[in-house]
């Protein structure tokens, strides 16, 4: 067995945006301060960031191999199984990075403590570090306690399919009205007008999913790593062919809801990566349901 390699997620700060869009500090100050902001307080954020990435890389044990990628390069970079992730940055990076994993464990470091909610990135530059070193010393990964998240998959019938950690979206690229059939495990199923629909896990029930959810009186929602997934359509239409009965539930172990598409095109999307979608055209049947790969969270 190979050594260990560690591969640090991060993804670029405000500061080195401002940068690249208006080449200079002094006019990136300027553009700030049109907009009531200082670059002092970005300046700070983007020292923390490199801050939490110094302590970090300096506790890789020396056998472990490292290699860093930015977020809007993940697609494009090659994990292998003896990997183990450090993500540091907020928690959405983590969900970012769920999608692209087949079982490494992850490590979410929060570079700003009390700022970032902290549900993914649960451990300080600090502590992490200590890990590391532990991890170094031991020489034994299954030492690693891991979390199991659910995640959730969208498989299009011709065989393309993505994750989410959170949720994915299935609905109009600009959030007109989408047109389709939704089926059931249970066997009904409606012609739907809707703004989209949500399919959630319960890592996602403390974001876009507990909005709905809280809209519709409170709904009970699946903890992180129950094997469960809730699912919201959004804004349905009812009209002569098309019904509003069928707007909310929960998925269990082994179901999935089917989507026939009867709109020119739909997208689907999870986590809110846009960029990164299937697009479905009409006739094509989408398949969604619990995913085969969670997410190992270090504890």
């Amino acid at each position: 067995m190979t050594n260990p390699r560690l591969v640090i997620v991060r993804r670029r700060t405000e500061l080195q945006e401002l940068l690249d869009r208006h080449a200079t500090r002094g006019q990136a100050e300027f553009f700030l301060r049109t907009r009531g902001r200082t670059i002092e307080e970005v300046q700070e954020r983007h020292d923390r960031l490199e801050a939490a990435l110094a302590t970090v890389r300096a506790s890789v044990p020396s056998e472990w191999r490292q290699a860093e990628v930015e977020r809007a390069d993940l697609s494009r970079f090659l994990l292998t199984p003896d990997d183990v992730i450090a993500v540091v940055g907020q928690d959405g990076l983590v969900a970012n990075m769920a999608k692209y994993l087949s079982g490494q464990p992850v490590i979410g470091i929060d570079p700003e403590p009390g700022v970032n909610p902290g549900v993914l990135v649960r451990h300080s530059p600090e502590a992490a570090a200590a890990l590391l070193q532990r991890l170094g010393a031991a020489g034994r990964l299954e030492r690693l306690a891991c979390q199991e998240l659910a995640t959730v998959t969208a498989r299009l019938d011709d065989g393309q399919e993505l994750s989410g950690l959170n949720e994915v979206f299935i609905g109009h690229t600009s959030h007109q009205s989408a047109r389709y059939r939704l089926a059931l495990p249970d066997g009904r199923s409606e012609r739907q007008s809707s703004s989209g629909m949500i399919v959630s896990t319960g890592t996602g029930a403390t974001g876009w999913c507990a909005s709905i959810a809280l809209e519709r009186g409170g709904r009970a929602l699946p903890g992180p790593t129950d094997p469960r997934l809730a699912w919201f359509v959004r804004e349905a239409w009812p009209s002569p062919i098309t019904g509003t009965s069928l707007t909310e539930g929960l998925l269990e172990p082994g179901e999935e809801l089917r989507i026939t598409v009867a709109s020119d095109q739909l997208v689907v999307f999870g986590d809110g990566m846009e960029d990164d979608r299937l697009i479905a055209s009409w006739g094509q049947e989408l398949t969604v349901r619990l995913g085969d790969r969670p997410l190992r969270l270090v504890a």
